[in-house]
């Protein structure tokens, strides 16, 4: 039976600075479950909140197959009490590599005592993870309850009409969040000339040696594909195949497998696999004017989509959201706070973003990852909201 929401009653119904009275409890009203969403729910509640997340899928579950968390995200998830379990089977590959039309161009030890950590893993690993970490906090996650537009005033609006007021509405329902563009905000999208199939297959034949790396294979001729090969936990494989939109043979569903074998001989018995598996998507970007407003804050995919060129776009998405729940705890104007948060975050985010679509627009990965690249300061950098000193590194393997 579909649980209905309860009203919180608050003593005010305006978009300016009212502090809340002495003793009274915050709430925040969350429109998605993802990771940008759990993330702030619980970042919120560890600094007092009461909060509700909303849902519309009729199960908790993460789309998708494979993710990549650099380490501002494995900090981020120390930071919300879930790094332990997703380190936890996690795969620690001891090397990046590039290969181009068969020969390697780019090579870089990562983890260990390297400066560059990323662990890579099923979306549905970090996701239980993330859900464990909402879960021992007794947050409430409503499924089955979309969210389909929101008040600057601090008003979620539900599907069927319920009014939900909170002092702080955050928006984290993705791409096509109907909760930002209920807010008018100006949103502009960019479409790219390629899209990627994510699928996950078995990594058996997959084993040992340079088979425990991340590679990316990339091949120009006789045609332009890419697989990103990154083994992830329990036997499996992560697969993104990036196809030009234009090549009406590689960029379909399903897969066909003689196409793509053909040109990646060497990957062949994971392609003969796949089936009617997978899915095909659009590089794109999403960018907005503001990311909130008034007391309704705008997240992740919702506010600052990017193509998947440097995997940072779950990193960013709980990196803002737990410098936001920092921003807000304790302001006696949310608005004010928001606003502060956004010019705090945006400049890496923003960064990040133009750099990731500018490797989409060029495919200037080919070539090999650029180590010194300025599109991995992200991939270094401390989040707000964390205790450098409190991070400790974990062994692969541990």
């Amino acid at each position: 039976m579909r649980r209905r929401p309860r009203r919180h009653r608050l003593g005010w119904a305006t978009a300016g600075a009212h502090p809340p009275a002495p003793g009274r409890i915050m709430h925040a009203e969350i429109a998605g479950a993802g990771f940008a969403g759990l993330a702030a729910a619980i970042a919120l509640h560890q600094r007092g909140w009461s909060v509700r997340v909303h849902e519309k899928e009729a199960e908790l579950r993460a789309f998708g197959a494979g993710i990549f968390i650099w380490e501002n995200g494995q900090r981020v998830l120390q930071a919300l009490g879930a790094y332990e379990d997703v380190a936890r089977g996690a795969h620690q590959a001891p090397a990046y590599e590039t290969r181009r039309n068969g020969r390697c161009v780019s090579y870089q030890e990562i983890n260990g005592d390297n400066p560059f950590l990323l662990q890579t893993m099923t979306r549905q690993h970090l996701y239980s993870a993330i859900i464990a970490a909402a879960r021992r906090r007794g947050i409430e996650i409503l499924t089955r309850s979309e969210a389909v537009g929101a008040r600057p005033e601090g008003v979620l609006e539900l599907a069927g009409g319920r009014r939900l007021e909170a002092d702080l509405v955050i928006a984290a329902d993705g791409v096509r969040s109907a909760v930002r563009d209920s807010l008018g905000r100006p949103c502009a999208r960019h479409k790219y000339q390629d899209g990627i199939v994510r699928v996950l297959v078995d990594r058996a034949p997959f084993q040992g040696g340079s088979w425990e790396h991340v590679i990316d294979f990339w091949a120009f001729e006789p045609r332009t594909l890419r697989i990103l090969y990154a083994p992830c936990e329990a036997g499996r494989l992560y697969f993104a195949m990036m196809a030009p939109r234009e090549d009406k043979e590689a960029a379909t569903l399903p897969i066909k497998p003689e196409v793509w074998a053909s040109v990646f001989p060497m990957l062949e018995p994971a392609i003969r696999t796949i089936g009617s598996r997978g899915r095909y998507d659009i590089y794109e970007t999403t960018r907005l004017e503001s990311w909130s407003a008034g007391r309704v804050a705008i997240v992740g995919d919702a506010a600052h989509a990017l193509p998947p060129t440097l995997a940072q776009g779950a990193c960013l998405a709980m990196m803002n959201a737990l410098s936001l729940a920092v921003l807000v705890t304790g302001a006696a104007d949310v608005p004010a706070a928001l606003q502060h948060w956004e010019a705090q975050e945006r400049p890496l985010t923003d960064h990040t973003q133009a750099r990731s679509a500018e490797l989409a627009r060029t495919r200037a990965l080919g070539a090999g990852m650029q180590w010194d690249d300025v599109g991995l300061v992200a991939a270094r950098h401390i989040p707000f909201g964390t205790r450098p000193e409190e991070f400790v590194r974990r062994p692969p393997g541990a």
